[in-house]
């Protein structure tokens, strides 16, 4: 299946204290319609600064190079008002914190009606379109809550019309930045489902930004897993999760807590995680790996097949996998 999103060799570069630093090096992966790819990692991975990068919504003095391939075309070489028409339009995203996403001064109405009057639709036109769209991500009452403001919501619901404003536009590709991460886990599963039916009744093409496999496995038809602004391994969710190609995978498996109070971790991760400032030279996460050995201190581990629609950046892969 050919991806409606494709990502390779993507580098974004942010000045530093002693020189201009990779915080994205060479990245790359795709998403399909119809499918969910997520980004997994800790805190400083990486993974919301390549969800921006895509959206277009870098910060200030931050450059970027590679490919960001857009149903066929490079977006990083568009000028800026086809980027800003594709932003709304052909994707759009849900942020992690809709409270401060969301205009505190303008009802939810108004905020998603704006989006749908760029197609000429009158006022009052917009505002019957809004209400559906409120009904459609499960907002009760949607008629008479159009007129609420952002603080008159719960955090499910503020992030259910996040997700209602995101879809104003019909993006064919949605961008989901940790959208549960506030949430109690009855809430988080009750969005990651809408998600998903939304993304199956659209066919859209959907990335998800997380820190929690948990999230991933009820979500993720593919998982990209990050560390340090590189690439650590690719490949259908449930083999990752069943069968990881990088120790950094491996670890962060072993450390997912379990219901059960008497089960500690089996393998506590050690150390601090490594950032783009930080990184060490060879394999960045050598400096925390049971598995490192002299090679891992000298060269580089860049993306490899090692299995069947899986990559792996280490170079010892076969010995997990």
């Amino acid at each position: 299946m050919t991806p409606l999103l494709d990502v390779a060799d993507l580098v974004v570069r942010l000045p530093g204290p002693r020189g201009p630093v990779d915080v994205l090096d060479h990245v790359g992966f795709g998403v399909s319609r119809g499918r969910t790819t997520g980004l997994i990692g800790e805190s400083g991975s990486g993974k919301t600064m390549t969800a921006l990068a895509v959206i277009g919504l870098l910060p200030d003095g931050a450059t970027a190079f590679g490919r960001i391939g857009y149903d066929g075309e490079n977006t990083l070489e568009l000028d800026a008002t086809r980027r800003r028409r594709l932003r709304g339009r052909e994707m759009a995203m849900v942020f992690q914190d809709p409270l401060a996403a969301l205009n505190p001064v303008l009802t939810i109405g108004r905020q998603v009606g704006e989006i749908l009057r760029r197609d000429g639709r009158s006022r009052a036109a917009a505002r019957k379109a809004a209400v559906e769209l409120l009904e459609r991500v499960e907002i009760p009452r949607a008629a008479s809550r159009v007129d609420d403001y952002p603080h008159q919501f719960s955090g499910g619901m503020r992030q259910r019309a996040m997700i209602a404003l995101a879809l104003a536009g019909r993006p064919r590709l949605l961008l989901a930045d940790e959208p549960t991460t506030a949430l109690d886990v009855t809430v988080q599963s009750r969005i990651l489902d809408l998600l998903r039916r939304l993304r199956d009744a659209e066919h859209m093409a959907m990335l998800l930004v997380s820190h929690d496999l948990r999230v991933m496995a009820h979500t993720a038809d593919a998982l990209v897993v990050m560390y340090a602004g590189r690439v650590c391994e690719t490949g259908p969710a449930g083999e990752v999760l069943r069968r990881p190609a990088h120790p950094y995978t491996r670890a962060l498996i072993r450390n997912v807590p379990t219901v059960h109070v008497k089960t500690p971790l089996t393998d506590p991760l050690p150390g601090t995680p490594a950032g783009p400032f930080t990184r060490p030279g060879g394999c960045a996460f050598r400096t925390r790996c049971p598995m490192a050995r002299e090679r891992c201190r000298e060269q580089v581990p860049w993306p490899r097949p090692v299995a069947k629609e899986r990559t792996s950046a280490c170079h010892y892969a076969e010995e997990l996998v």
